[in-house]
């Protein structure tokens, strides 16, 4: 029996490659086999047969018999499932544990001073790029926030204000209370967090726009190149630059319009 393309799909989606999921089906067709037999059965190179055998045993979904010729025991789906989000569950923590470990490390002080040398030597047009994607987006607007030392400012849409809260509030609240200045320009209404905002923050009606910019302090900016009401959020594009001239000829002086012509 064949397995249909949502299984295949789903098989994918949970980081088996194809011929991963190749292999496991095939296995689970015939319960028990030789890597041989399967790569003739799934039409596999034999060659790479050992090595995805081997791949799915660390991951849980089969089990290698101590035979000669070595043969393979697939796992009912469900066991395997429980097997291997244990395996992920279990490889997270350690992963986790090391970089904890080495974040308090006297090499990760030496990579602060690596960085900080380099920095050092970096022109300021070489601190540029483009982030694609909202996870990204996200990501490194966060980074950005918590480096502020003075201010942050933001000019966002309607949708925007609202993923500001879900993803950043709690920083940004931290942030405020440490003396950082937020001020936030957008378009205000019943379906966005105005008053959580206006706890935390100056917080201006800027009127419907599709604009979105972020300043923080004198030195970093981040503007939108898509329309996030238009594009999928993996398609979401946003310019970000580490410049103070920029951020005073350009990006200060957008902001500063906004602000102004905004209602309290």
């Amino acid at each position: 029996m064949l397995a249909s393309t949502e299984v295949m799909d789903a098989l994918k989606s949970i980081g088996l490659n194809l011929y991963e999921r190749k292999i496991f089906v095939a296995l689970l067709a015939k319960g028990v086999s030789t890597a041989g037999e399967l790569s003739q059965i799934a039409n596999v190179p034999r060659s790479r047969s050992y090595d995805i055998l081997e791949s799915l045993a660390e991951k849980g979904f089969v089990v290698a018999q101590p035979s000669k010729p070595i043969r393979y025991v697939a796992l009912a789906p469900k066991d395997a499932l429980e097997r291997t989000k244990s395996n992920l569950e279990r490889k997270h923590k350690e992963m986790l544990e090391r970089i904890d470990k080495l974040a308090k490390s006297q090499v990760a002080k030496e990579m602060e001073m690596i960085y900080k040398e380099g920095f050092n030597m970096v022109q300021p047009f070489e601190m540029t790029g483009t982030l694609k994607g909202r996870h990204s987006i996200n990501q490194h607007m966060h980074s950005l926030f918590k480096q502020a030392k003075k201010s942050i400012k933001i000019m966002t849409t309607e949708d925007g204000l609202n993923e500001l809260y879900s993803n950043h509030y709690n920083v940004l609240k931290r942030l405020t209370k440490k003396g950082i200045k937020l001020k936030i320009a957008a378009p205000l209404s019943d379906n966005t967090p105005s008053n959580a905002f206006a706890q935390i923050a100056e917080v201006k009606d800027s009127g419907p726009h599709d604009k979105r910019l972020v300043v923080v302090d004198d030195n970093h900016l981040m503007m939108a190149l898509s329309d996030g009401k238009k594009v999928h959020p993996t398609q979401d594009v946003v310019f970000w630059a580490n410049s103070p001239h920029a951020v005073k000829s350009f990006a200060e002086p957008v902001f500063g319009q906004v602000w102004e012509t905004s209602n309290n």
